[in-house]
């Protein structure tokens, strides 16, 4: 029987569970979708395949739970971050600045090379699904600001986040990068007068 490193067997699974998702994330990231297999992710948590199979049944699974792990985490700290602003452009800004926190520690990274996999036309769905849900505060946020046509301003403005997290990937410093974006962000959310509401609490 393997040693139990943890004060419960339910605490011992829990970690192991985490390390797979871990071994697999990394795999996923820097070898591609077709590296995560039970035996690969088990050699790079350090288990054997065998204590792979009592988590995940297959490669297809261990991919179902990285894109519901990789969205859910990124989701909780979209969430929290926006729930500290105050009024709908504070969230728009508090949604990008988390965002691109998240991008620049690899956050956005799985979800990405999941997108580029090919995946089946199922998976392709659910990841669509989650990333519309990801994105549906930040929307939301952007019509109660009562920007003209709001569907297009947020796609626009999306587009910025996206050129935004590709700067930091390439190397460009988070707080340079943060603070040029989101005065871009606020300029373009200004209402016609050219006034510009705080973008923080308490400003």
């Amino acid at each position: 029987m393997p040693k139990i490193n943890a004060s419960t067997v339910a605490e011992h699974r829990a970690h192991q569970r985490e390390a797979l998702i871990k071994a697999a994330i990394d795999l996923l990231v820097n070898e591609g979708a077709a590296a995560v297999t039970p035996a690969a992710v088990g050699a790079r948590a350090g288990l054997a395949r065998s204590s792979v199979y009592q988590y995940f049944d297959s490669s297809a699974a261990l991919l179902a739970t990285i894109t519901e792990e990789a969205f859910r985490r990124s989701n909780e700290a979209l969430a929290d971050a926006m729930a500290e602003a105050s009024g709908p452009v504070a969230r728009v800004e508090a949604f990008f600045r988390e965002s691109l926190r998240l991008g620049a520690e690899g956050a956005h990274r799985p979800a990405a090379a999941l997108m580029s996999a090919g995946l089946p036309p199922a998976c392709q769905e659910r990841l669509m699904e989650l990333h519309l849900e990801q994105v549906e505060p930040f929307r939301a946020a952007v019509r109660e600001i009562g920007a003209p046509d709001p569907a297009l301003t947020a796609d626009l403005i999306a587009g910025m986040l996206h050129t935004a997290l590709a700067a930091v990937e390439r190397g460009v410093p988070l707080g340079t990068v943060t603070d040029r974006t989101l005065t871009l962000v606020r300029r373009c959310l200004s209402p016609a007068d050219g006034t510009v509401r705080a973008g923080r609490e308490g400003d």
